[in-house]
């Protein structure tokens, strides 16, 4: 995508936004399943925040977003991102950190988290060389439990796990992350669903709400294109991320789910190239659905 200045990107953002919405208008009579404007993950307008940051915050806001989640700082301390946020009426509830950072800078990221005005700590891999092992498990899940500890008690933050499509490798009637779920204390573990990387490797994500409910405290709403295959890789093209209803996952299923579960932050994620385009798609989608 070629360069564009900030102030045709806002044009063209806000131009998509009301044309989405202007197609559900009069469909607003009806209870809407879901009325609330979702957050958004960092991670969608990288690119941008690698070149601006204050603009790509501008961005941001222009599109109705007041709820982000960081993966990442963007060469900017954590007090001056707070600041940022903070002058546009954005609020910061989840920081996404390494694994690594995790377990041997546990301090600086919640130091770091709590600058940003954070409640939630995530993390969303687990090191591993191949196939993901029950003992490369095992041990995730002893540090999770024990810097979850840390978090909770000592700066009163709540570490969660984003899945990431490997975790779902057979094990013992079930996979390697139901004994995930099933190991870690509930009170220092919560987890954050990627509705992806759930349906990615075979799972039922409205499913994994039902049976884990109170577990999951943030989701990823994301959709995978038609047509496409998934695995146990945790890894597809990133074009292979679309607009919300035009792919593959039953989203209305899941929220419905995710109600019940009591999700509390719900982000829009979108890895595409497209994201200016089918952000505000996915906005509208979500304006649009109805209770039925």
């Amino acid at each position: 995508m070629r360069n564009l200045p900030s102030k045709k990107i806002f044009i063209i953002v806000m131009v998509l936004l009301c044309a989405c919405i202007a197609d559900i208008a009069p469909a607003q009579s009806n209870k809407l399943l879901f009325p609330q404007m979702p957050g958004v993950v960092s991670y969608s307008y990288r690119k941008f925040f690698e070149k601006d940051v204050p603009s790509t915050l501008d961005m941001i806001k222009a599109s109705g977003f007041t709820d982000i989640e960081f993966s990442n700082l963007f060469g900017k301390t954590a007090a001056e991102l707070r600041e940022m946020i903070d002058e546009r009426g954005i609020k910061c509830s989840s920081f996404g950190v390494s694994y690594d950072d995790f377990v041997n800078k546990t301090e600086t990221v919640a130091n770091n988290a709590k600058a940003l005005g954070a409640q939630y700590v995530r993390v969303a891999g687990i090191p591993h060389k191949a196939a993901l092992t029950p003992e490369e498990m095992q041990k995730a899940i002893d540090d999770f439990n024990r810097v979850g500890k840390i978090l909770k008690q000592q700066y009163g933050l709540t570490f969660v796990y984003h899945n990431h499509g490997f975790e779902f490798q057979p094990y013992k009637g079930g996979t390697l992350y139901d004994y995930l779920v099933q190991q870690t204390n509930p009170d220092y573990v919560s987890f954050e669903l990627d509705i992806l990387w759930a349906f990615f490797p075979g799972q039922d994500p409205a499913a994994l709400l039902n049976k884990y409910v109170s577990r999951y405290k943030l989701m990823h709403l994301k959709d995978l294109k038609k047509g496409v295959k998934g695995d146990f890789s945790g890894g597809t093209s990133q074009d292979n991320d679309v607009a919300l209803g035009t792919g593959q996952i039953d989203i209305p299923a899941i929220l419905k789910a995710a109600k019940k579960a009591g999700v509390q932050h719900y982000y829009i994620e979108d890895e595409s190239n497209s994201v200016l385009t089918q952000v505000p798609q996915s906005i509208g989608y979500l304006r649009g659905l109805k209770e039925m």
